[in-house]
């Protein structure tokens, strides 16, 4: 499968979990990850479950997208960054 394909993929999967175009995005390192918490009308999915997607495995990072409403506007948020040395490209 080529890169392409993947990001089809994933961009499918995440559109059948009923995550639409976002207004903004946020990556939530450390000390930010309870802002999710205030996203209302929350779709939360474990990065685990998301095809192709990268894992985070530092501590008190939760690994999971959230996507909703945040101060009227539709967002995107990573909880739990990524990192080069954790395998991610």
């Amino acid at each position: 499968m080529n890169i392409m394909d993947k990001i089809n993929e994933t961009a499918q999967f995440l559109k059948d979990k009923g995550i639409t175009a976002p207004e903004f995005g946020l990556i939530l390192g450390s000390g930010l990850g309870e802002l999710a918490g205030e996203i209302e009308n929350a779709i939360s999915i474990d990065y685990a479950g998301i095809p192709n997607w990268g894992r985070s495995t530092v501590v008190g990072h939760a690994g999971k997208l959230v996507y909703g409403d945040l101060a009227g506007r539709k967002v995107l948020a990573l909880q739990g960054r990524f990192h080069f040395y954790e395998g991610n490209p």
